[in-house]
């Protein structure tokens, strides 16, 4: 049965279209909407926990056609608020599936808004910005008055929501048959494949966000690892000092929030994007070799060109010329803007993961 709904942007912009997935309380879900220009991947865009606190509208008008599985989850469940699609497939055709999306978006609770106009939404964040909205079958009355009533995503902890309670370890074997280094990841909201990338090189302690850099050193790890995750980096309480206390103690490698906490904790500054980066195919320059990589990007938030005392920078967007990559002169300390590990893809710059290998001695005799 077809269920009548409508988003509301806090500009009072309205689109219309019909509920799909869970039925929020109320009638009524809000959040910061944003879009996302991938072709494929979208069960691994909802589970990614750096969405926490959205709401996502897909910009690929066919949404679900191979369905979902549990193997290509990147979270314990998703921390997004919502889904905005053109169509949701009524079909599902893929031999790995397990399960249709909008199955798999009511047993986790999510709700969706489907039968968009999401060029026209698009077209409208990309003019005004990422902005908050309210969607739903609830009156518009309310959906106006939900969506001005929602605070967004600047100014707080998202990490706390998303990160792990307590520790958790990941074995492996390395397959050029030498000794795994030891890594502990700080979990800021910490994607699944990046602990399989991780696990290619060295036994992985993920921890909580909060643990102190005293208590992350007493596991004498070969490196730390800072990972992805949502929102405002200046929010994330704690962050910046446990990794100010960790530089030149141990080799560091970043990745999205990793990378803007490192920055911050050099002395760096961040800044908001007017709808950020939320895509699969954004082309970046290595500035070392000239290369262009095609990028898998999530981020609202930038570091500022030239703000970072004692690091260069290595990377840089080509769309709009924002830093991608830093690199410190005198710590053992990298990272990146972008994802190296995009699940499903693009795989260009999967040799950084290679490069934290070397940068903590490389293979273990």
């Amino acid at each position: 049965m077809i269920r009548p709904a409508a988003l509301v942007l806090s500009d009072g912009e309205v689109f219309e279209g019909e509920a799909i997935g869970a039925e929020p309380p109320g009638g009524v879900t809000s959040g910061e909407v944003v879009f996302n220009t991938v072709l494929t991947g979208y069960q691994e865009v909802i589970t990614d926990p750096s969405y926490a606190g959205q709401v996502i509208t897909f910009t690929y008008p066919h949404i679900g056609n191979y369905g979902v599985t549990p193997a290509d989850h990147e979270s314990r469940r998703p921390f997004c608020r919502g889904v905005i699609v053109r169509e949701m497939a009524r079909r599902r055709s893929n031999w790995r599936a397990t399960g249709d999306l909008e199955a798999f978006l009511v047993e986790q609770g999510i709700a969706g808004l489907a039968g968009v106009d999401t060029r026209r939404l698009t077209s409208h964040i990309r003019d005004a910005g990422a902005m908050p909205g309210a969607f739903g079958t609830a009156a518009e009355s309310d959906l106006r008055a939900a969506a001005s009533a929602e605070p967004g995503t600047d100014g707080i902890d998202l990490v706390a929501a998303v990160t792990r309670p307590e520790l958790e370890h990941f074995s492996t074997t390395r397959h050029d048959g030498q000794s795994p280094h030891r890594v502990v990841a700080l979990d800021f909201g910490l994607k699944a494949t990046i602990i399989s990338h991780l696990r290619t090189m060295a036994e992985v302690d993920v921890v909580p966000a909060g643990t102190s850099a005293g208590d992350i050193l007493a596991r004498r790890p070969d490196g730390v690892f800072l990972s992805n995750g949502p929102g405002d980096p200046e929010a994330v309480v704690g962050a910046v000092g446990t990794i100010s206390a960790l530089l030149g103690e141990v080799p560091i490698f970043g990745i999205c929030l990793g990378h803007q906490l490192l920055a911050a904790a050099l002395g760096g500054e961040t800044y908001k994007l007017p709808f950020g980066h939320h895509g699969g195919n954004h082309p970046v320059r290595n500035l070392a070799t000239g290369a262009v990589e095609i990028t898998s990007q999530n981020h609202n938030f930038c570091v500022a060109d030239s703000s970072i005392p004692g690091a260069d920078i290595t990377h840089i967007n080509l769309n709009d010329h924002t830093v991608e990559g830093l690199r410190c002169r005198d710590l053992p300390a990298f990272s990146v803007q972008y994802h190296p590990e995009a699940g499903p893809g693009p795989h260009d710059s999967r040799y950084l993961f290679r490069l934290f290998d070397e940068l903590m001695g490389g293979p273990v005799a």
